[in-house]
């Protein structure tokens, strides 16, 4: 944790850990591990172009850390009520953001949703095809890895990488408004997990 999280990062984490495990138990722990160590990885990726580009975040503070986790671990602490789906798909729409933030920004024409021109890589509300296989891969692969750890079926999982794919886009549009100053990084993440958790929550009914 200490190569991405400042010490108030940390500490909010581990909350947040506890709280998944306590609530949900060692499977719901482990996505939202799998998760950060993928987020480590994405993050670090190519980190001296990205840093050359101005868009490169080495360390991570609080905000982030609630910005991600909040809803998810909100999730895992009522899933004894609503099952594991919402938690689940709500870890993918933000591993789908989380990729496509750090992978899909390496793609050197992104193009803005305000007016479809191209825009500089990094800039919120901006998408592209990179950016949205990224965000695609992220939400499969936390679906995957949840046959493996919850035991839902490939149907199931493959909805799961479909609501991380629209819960980055929701991110997407949402930035847009953050780049003429109205809310920001953070509250759009949080939507963004609002987003995945809700559609996890449909596929119940």
């Amino acid at each position: 944790m200490a190569l991405l999280l400042d010490k108030n990062g940390i500490a909010l984490a581990v909350t947040f850990g506890a709280l998944i495990y306590f609530f949900g138990g060692l499977q719901y722990l482990a996505l939202m591990l799998f998760f950060f160590a993928m987020a480590v990885i994405a993050t670090k990726y190519q980190h001296y172009e990205k840093r050359d580009m101005g868009i490169y975040e080495h360390e991570r503070s609080w905000e982030n850390v609630l910005s991600n986790g909040l809803v998810p671990s909100i999730l895992a602490v009522a899933s004894p009520m609503i099952g594991p789906m919402p938690y689940i798909s709500s870890v993918a729409a933000v591993m789908a953001d989380k990729f496509a933030s750090e992978l899909g920004v390496l793609s050197k024409n992104p193009i803005s949703l305000e007016n479809f021109k191209q825009v500089k890589p990094g800039k919120s509300g901006a998408v592209s095809m990179l950016g949205f296989l990224m965000s695609l891969a992220g939400g499969t692969l936390i679906g995957a890895v949840s046959i493996w750890l919850f035991g839902i079926d490939p149907n199931a999982a493959l909805y799961v990488g479909l609501i991380g794919l629209v819960g980055s886009a929701v991110d997407s549009i949402i930035g847009v408004f953050e780049e003429k100053g109205i809310g920001s990084k953070g509250i759009t993440n949080i939507i963004c997990s609002i987003v995945g958790g809700l559609l996890g929550y449909l596929y119940l009914r």
